[in-house]
C-alpha cells in the first residue's frame, strides 16, 4: 500500500479535473478503510470494491442483502420437496442464470463456424484468473467468467461488428475497474497494446491485478515514467497504468478508447476534458457504455453524482466523431427499474 499512499498524496494536489468527483470522493474514503485493514491482495472480496468497481450478478449486484438471500433459501427449502426447485431458486440467487444468459449471448454473437484465419482475434478463448479472490465467477465450457469479464467481451464483440479487432494496436481506458480489459486484451489480442488511466486507489487495485496476471516485466507504472516530460506510446509496455494527471503528457495515436460506466460517475467538466484529451490522441473508435438516463443524484443518505450526463450530451462532446450506433439488448443492459445501460460506438469523421 505504500505505492497507493504515495499515489493518493500526489492525487490531492492536482487539478480538479483530474481529481475524483463527488461520487468516487466519498467510494474512495470507503474503499481505502477497507483495503488498509484487509490488504489488496484479497480486493474483490471486499464490499466497496464489489459495489464499485468489481460488479457482481448475485450479491450486491442483484440488489438484494445476503441476509435475504438466506432467507429466501430457507423459504424454498422449507416450502418445497423438489431438488429441481430448489437449483432452479439457488441458480438465479446466485446470479449464475444471469451470468448464463450473458454468456449464451456472446457465445451466439461470436460463433464461427470457422475462423477466417489463424490471427483472427478468439474472444472466446478467455478465461479469467482468480487474483484478488473474487467471491464470484462463473465456469461456461471450461473458463472463467465473472460480471466484469462478460460486460468487457460483449462490448468487444459488439465492436467486432463494425470494425476488425485484428486492426486495433493500441487501446486506452479511462477508469478501467479492477484491470479486466487489460486482461482480455493481453490474452486473446497479443499484438495490441492497453493503457489504462485511472485515479488511486481503483489504479491501485488495477495495477496490482494486472501485475500478477501478466508479470511486472510487461506493465508501465507512473514509477517507470515518473521523470519523463512525454511519454510515448510506442516505448509504452504491453500493459500501461497511469494515474489522471499522467494524460496530457501522452503522445502518440490511439486505435480505440473505451469508457465502461465510469463516465457516469463523473460530473460534466470531468469527462469533457477527458474526451479532449482522447481526441487529442486521434482515437478512431470510442466505445461508451453509459446509463441513457443519467446517474443518480447524490443526496445526504445516497451516493450519486451532482451533475448526470446523459447519452445525448457524448453526442455534443464529440462533434467529430460519428455515432455509428448504440445498443441496450443484448450487449449493454436494462435493469428491472427500467434504466439503460447503453453501449455507444463514435468513429472519428
Amino acid at each position: 500500500m505504500n505505492s497507493c499512499n504515495k499515489l493518493m498524496s500526489e492525487l490531492q494536489v492536482q487539478d480538479a479535473l483530474y481529481q475524483p468527483g463527488k461520487f468516487w470522493r466519498e467510494a474512495s474514503k470507503d474503499m481505502l478503510e477497507e483495503l488498509s485493514q484487509h490488504g489488496i491482495s484479497s480486493f474483490r472480496s471486499l464490499k466497496t470494491s464489489q459495489n464499485f468497481f468489481a460488479p457482481t450478478y448475485g450479491v450486491p449486484g442483484n440488489a438484494l442483502t445476503e441476509a435475504q438471500v438466506e432467507q429466501l433459501k430457507q423459504t424454498i427449502e422449507e416450502q418445497s420437496s423438489s431438488s429441481k426447485q430448489r437449483d432452479y431458486i439457488a441458480e438465479f440467487l446466485s446470479g449464475y442464470s444471469a451470468a448464463l444468459s450473458d454468456y449464451r449471448t456472446l457465445l451466439a454473437s461470436e460463433y464461427r463456424s470457422e475462423l477466417k484465419s489463424e490471427s483472427e482475434i478468439n474472444l472466446l478463448k478467455f478465461s479469467e484468473s482468480n487474483v484478488g479472490q473474487p467471491t464470484e465467477q462463473f465456469e461456461f465450457e471450461g473458463n472463467q467468467y465473472s460480471r466484469s469479464a462478460l460486460n468487457y467481451l460483449l462490448g468487444l464483440s459488439f465492436l467486432r461488428k463494425y470494425t476488425e479487432l485484428s486492426e486495433i494496436k493500441t487501446v486506452m481506458e479511462i477508469g478501467g475497474g479492477f484491470g479486466t480489459l487489460g486482461e482480455i486484451v493481453h490474452q486473446v489480442m497479443p499484438k495490441t497494446k492497453y493503457i489504462d488511466i485511472d485515479i488511486p486507489p481503483t489504479l491501485c487495485c488495477s495495477t496490482y491485478y494486472l501485475k500478477e496476471v501478466v508479470g511486472e516485466n510487461r506493465v508501465t507504472t507512473e514509477q517507470d515514467i515518473e521523470s519523463a516530460e512525454k511519454i510515448n506510446i510506442d516505448k509504452l509496455k504491453r500493459i500501461s497504468l497511469l494515474p489522471s494527471w499522467k494524460i496530457e503528457e501522452i503522445e502518440g495515436k490511439i486505435d480505440l478508447f473505451v469508457n465502461f460506466i465510469s463516465f457516469q460517475e463523473m460530473e460534466p467538466d470531468i469527462v469533457t476534458n477527458y474526451l479532449k484529451q482522447v481526441v487529442r490522441l486521434n482515437a478512431n473508435w470510442i466505445m461508451l457504455r453509459n446509463m441513457r438516463e443519467g446517474k443518480q443524484l447524490s443526496t445526504e443518505h445516497r451516493i450519486g453524482v451532482e451533475s448526470p450526463i446523459y447519452s445525448e450530451d457524448y453526442v455534443k462532446m464529440l462533434p467529430n466523431y460519428k455515432l455509428v450506433a448504440t445498443n441496450v439488448w443484448p450487449y449493454g443492459f436494462k435493469t428491472v427499474d427500467g434504466y439503460h445501460s447503453e453501449i455507444m460506438l463514435f468513429k472519428r469523421r
